[in-house]
């Protein structure tokens, strides 16, 4: 039984790479889950001068130790204007502070999901190269487009293509394990 730690790159309570997660969690049997809701977990803006006064916070060493406790770890990013948002890059660039390598040997199942038509393509390829940066072996990834056509609560992904990529993607991850 694998450790899998699953969240998105996004802090919005409403986050549709949140639901795409625990849609692909619930999926998942016979491993140990911890799902994490990133509304939860505010981090302040990065900069050098805040991190020499203030340190790491409680939180974020929280997060990387859960980040390296897990054999495997499912994350869905949101995009913004073609790139990861924000919060996510700022996520990113706090955890590389703490531990440059905080994903050294860390199988991952990268996806990304939007309303338009690219499904956050953008997102998830500048995401895929900066997580390979920091030690990541990203075995599968799976863009799911035009989420609220091709998505349904309860029921998950409603076009039979896209369910036997997200299928595949998540077959492949789980067999890295």
């Amino acid at each position: 039984m694998a450790r899998i730690l699953a969240l998105a790159g996004s802090n919005s309570s409403t986050s549709i790479n949140y639901k795409l997660v625990k849609h692909t969690t619930s999926l998942v049997n016979g491993h140990e889950i911890n799902e994490l809701n990133m509304a939860n977990y505010p981090f302040p803006l990065f900069s050098i001068d805040l991190e020499k006064k203030e340190g790491y916070s409680n939180s974020l060493i929280e997060l990387k130790n859960e980040i390296q406790k897990a054999d495997g770890v499912i994350l869905s990013v949101n995009e913004h204007n073609s790139y990861p948002s924000a919060y996510f890059k700022n996520l990113v660039d706090w955890l590389s502070r703490v531990e440059r390598k905080f994903l050294a040997d860390t199988k991952v199942l990268l996806m990304s999901t939007s309303q338009g038509k690219r499904g956050g393509l953008g997102s998830l390829e500048a995401s895929k190269a900066m997580l390979m940066r920091f030690g990541g072996d990203i075995q599968a990834t799976f863009s799911l487009p035009s989420f609220n056509e091709n998505f349904e609560a309860g029921e998950g992904i409603t076009d039979f293509d896209l369910k036997d990529q997200h299928k595949v993607a998540l077959n492949t991850f789980l067999s890295s394990l």
